[in-house]
């Protein structure tokens, strides 16, 4: 399996909500299968470090739970997409025009259209404008 894994996903493993109705979680099942391939834009782990630092300033999470979800994501088959700078300021920043989307979600819209990979989102902004485009969901 392949696909865009958005950080909205991976952030409800660590914050286990299951408001989607577990199914985000269905995915973390995946990430042990060896035909798991993950792409991710280059700002994944910035959004991803940005969520941790804030859920354990809140008190939602513990530096031990964040631990606990980095080795999870380290051994995960995740790939960085070196084209995201490249194209931010051009289909990114397109994208993010035309569907009213913050930079961040357009830059996994504009991965997944041109890698024709379906996306994993709980973003609902980022899911209409993903279906609007013709993109895959795999949550959303």
């Amino acid at each position: 399996m392949r696909f865009v894994l958005g950080a909205s996903v991976a952030l409800t493993w660590l914050l286990r909500d299951a408001g989607d109705g577990g199914a985000a979680f269905a995915l973390v099942e995946s990430l042990a299968r060896p035909d798991t391939e993950i792409r991710v834009p280059a700002t994944w782990h910035l959004e991803i470090a940005d969520a941790l630092v804030r859920a354990e300033m809140s008190g939602q999470i513990t530096a031990a739970d964040s631990s606990a979800f980095l080795d999870l994501l380290l051994r995960a088959p995740i790939e960085v997409d070196p084209a995201t700078a490249e194209l931010a300021l051009s289909a990114t920043l397109a994208l993010a025009r035309q569907y009213r989307l913050s930079s961040y979600d357009a830059s996994y819209l504009e991965l997944a259209r041109r890698e024709r990979l379906p996306l994993a989102t709980l973003a609902g902004d980022l899911a209409r404008a993903a279906r609007a485009a013709g993109v895959t969901l795999v949550l959303g």
